[in-house]
């Protein structure tokens, strides 16, 4: 499918979102309808597997005589024709595609059901979702469907009006699908589109799960590069890529698009909003990550209840050669006695309640690789507050973490429109001093938001790939010269923002205002000329 096929398959996505959801809050619709186009997209995979599995035996009657013999699907005929076979069948497709979807659940049943109206759709579809989440996958994706209510009353207040609303809203999918391939490139990149889009109509509380593309794509540039060495180009393979504030997974997603399908050992993400971590799961399914080469954990990052990061044998815990993040800005949390001595802590310090940005910058790093990279989204104060952030800040500056400086442009997020600044950290770098990159002058502007294109990215990560530096642009500062301005990362300390004022040629200036001052004067004894044919009061 071409990028403009997908482009467009996004749009008629959109467009059927927009026409179905009526008087249905944004957020809601959403999940009914990126939890469709996932089973459309497990359905499509499963049957192309199943038809390769089972070869000649794999049934080709078109739609039109599978109605007539009264199945939905050609999987279901292969079931009908053979009952005894269908256990082992499903273990080796157990095997190879790490799920099973029963023939009465897979799309184009449920489409069929959609389609005639049948009263038995919404059931189906419920028993169907259940059976996915507790039997279909090899490794459980339990509550993958949490916030997917069929009986809510949003859909309608009887199982009629519901039932109606949701043959409805599946037809006119199938609808909009029935033109364009299904790979899993193209639906996961609609899916893509339609999470922007309906992060677009959140506003602030888009933050909760969506990363813009333009500055994602910032991030997974700079972390994909060698860590040691970022000039020499793009390392060959990630063991293990973490992002503690996930959202939606687009972060990890991009990064695995850069490194290649097979170029991360291992995908791992946290996130607290549950209807969020659901969309994570079901992204990472979407765009081909097999459920064995991700883990996604539903939890609080800052109070780390994830079981495999509080592996106190150091041999055990687990380190990450990339850490990627764009946590939620200044938020407040409840640092209580005991976090402070928590081995990610205790020797920077507690970041306080007002701003738990630290907290989750130190959360990440203490998980980061000797020879691994981080890039971190976060609001300009921690370059500059005060207090036990000006400690902890020190402290990383001392210790050589910060590696680069990185000031974007104002309003780039739907969730806030201050500028940030990515922050990129290693715990061992190599150069003695401190990449500052002054990007916020440099933007392409919105209606609503700012957006940078793909030359204002490239310049961003040459920059910081070859660390050149530029008059107003970028410069490298020597830690001494940081200590100076009490360890103060403020980009203004660095980088001056002030233009050069234009050189004026007075020489030049004067001839110019001489020859106005001659038109002006033959002007005025033209128009008095014809004033004095006329009769009337001469200009002085």
């Amino acid at each position: 499918m071409t990028d403009q096929e997908q482009k467009q398959l996004g749009k008629t996505l959109w467009a059927i979102a927009d026409t179905l959801r009526g008087a249905m809050n944004a957020d809601d619709f959403r999940d009914y309808m990126l939890a469709f186009l996932f089973l459309r997209y497990l359905s499509d995979n499963y049957e192309a597997a199943a038809a390769k599995e089972l070869g000649a035996d794999y049934p080709t009657e078109p739609a039109d005589v599978l109605r007539k013999l009264g199945v939905n699907s050609r999987l279901e005929l292969w079931y009908q024709d053979n009952p005894d076979d269908a256990g082992v069948f499903e273990k080796q497709m157990r095997r190879r595609m790490h799920y099973v979807i029963r023939p009465e659940y897979l799309w184009t049943s449920i489409a069929e059901l959609a389609r005639n109206q049948q009263d038995e759709l919404l059931d189906t579809l419920q028993k169907g979702l259940d059976y996915i989440e507790t039997e279909s996958f090899a490794s459980t994706f339990r509550g993958l469907f949490s916030e997917i209510n069929l009986s809510s009353d949003k859909l309608g207040k009887t199982y009629r009006e519901r039932n109606t609303k949701l043959c409805k809203i599946i037809t006119e999918i199938a609808n909009g699908l029935r033109d364009f391939s299904t790979d899993s490139d193209a639906l996961g990149d609609a899916y893509e589109y339609l999470i922007g889009q309906f992060a677009a109509g959140s506003g602030k509380k888009a933050g909760e799960f969506y990363t813009p593309q333009f500055v994602s794509d910032i991030l997974s540039q700079i972390v994909t590069l060698d860590g040691q060495e970022p000039a020499t180009g793009q390392r060959a393979h990630m063991d293990s890529l973490m992002d503690f504030a996930c959202g939606s997974g687009s972060l990890l997603l991009n990064v695995r698009h850069r490194m290649g399908t097979h170029g991360i050992g291992k995908i791992f993400g946290q996130e607290k909003n549950i209807t969020t971590y659901n969309l994570a799961r079901m992204n990472m399914l979407l765009h081909g990550v097999k459920d064995t080469e991700f883990e996604i954990f539903h939890g609080d990052t800052l109070t780390n209840d994830w079981d495999i990061l509080r592996e106190t044998n150091p041999a055990k815990m687990p380190r990450f050669d990339a850490v990627v993040a764009n946590p939620p800005f200044s938020y407040r949390w409840d640092p209580s006695e005991a976090l402070g001595e928590d081995v990610r802590f205790k020797n920077h310090g507690l970041a306080p309640k007002s701003a738990a940005d630290f907290a989750f910058l130190l959360h990440g790093f203490h998980y980061l690789k000797d020879d691994g990279v981080m890039a971190i989204i976060l609001p300009h104060g921690v370059l500059f507050r005060g207090g036990v952030e000006s400690r902890i800040r020190t402290k990383l500056l001392k210790d050589g973490h910060i590696d680069t400086v990185i000031g974007l442009p104002a309003n780039l997020f739907y969730s806030t429109g201050i500028p940030v600044c990515i922050l990129v950290l290693k715990k061992c770098k190599k150069p003695d001093d401190v990449l500052f990159i002054n990007a916020a002058d440099h933007f392409e502007k919105g209606k609503r938001q700012n957006r940078l294109t793909d030359a204002h990215i490239e310049k961003i990560v040459s920059t910081y790939q070859f660390r050149t530096e530029e008059t107003r642009y970028s410069r490298r500062v020597p830690l001494e010269e940081i200590e100076g301005n009490d360890f103060n990362l403020n980009i203004s300390r660095y980088i001056s923002t002030a233009t050069a004022d234009e050189e004026i040629d007075l020489a030049a200036t004067h001839e110019e205002l001489v020859r106005l001052d001659q038109q002006v004067k033959t002007a005025t004894t033209d128009h008095n000329r014809f004033l004095k044919e006329l009769r009337l009061p001469l200009l002085p």
